[in-house]
């Protein structure tokens, strides 16, 4: 399965104080701002986005049809694809994506360990 660009979303106390680490440590504002608290840091291939006050837990993060760049690619497995197959494969989806849709859509499923995992397709 292509699940697309790779990001771990963190759910920080203070969106200053954790971009100003991860300035320091070489990451740099990528997208997102300020004022809707939240943004999204690189470093060369890794994304870390930080959300303030949006949710509780950090979430792994995959978007189908995006590079690590935000660019479009053209190879990808769409998401209502993926939720097929982890549906066929018994894995218990917390939110669903409706099936006769096209275009973006998200859905959102726990690991063993109880780690949040978000499809979240943007084409």
């Amino acid at each position: 399965m292509k699940l697309g660009a790779f990001s771990i979303s963190l759910a920080v106390k203070s969106l200053e104080k954790s971009k100003n680490f991860y300035e320091t440590i070489g990451f740099s504002v990528f997208a997102g701002s300020t004022e809707h608290n939240y943004l999204i840091m690189k470093n060369g291939n890794s994304l870390i986005g930080l959300f303030q006050g949006m949710f509780e837990n950090n979430i792994l993060t995959f978007n189908p049809g995006w590079d690590e760049n935000a660019n479009i690619v053209e190879d990808f497995d769409d998401v209502r694809t993926i939720q097929k197959h982890l549906k066929e494969n018994h894995i218990k989806l917390e939110k669903e994506t409706d099936e006769t849709t096209t275009g973006p859509a998200s859905l959102v499923f726990f690991d063993p360990d109880g780690n949040t995992i978000l499809i979240d397709q943007h084409v």
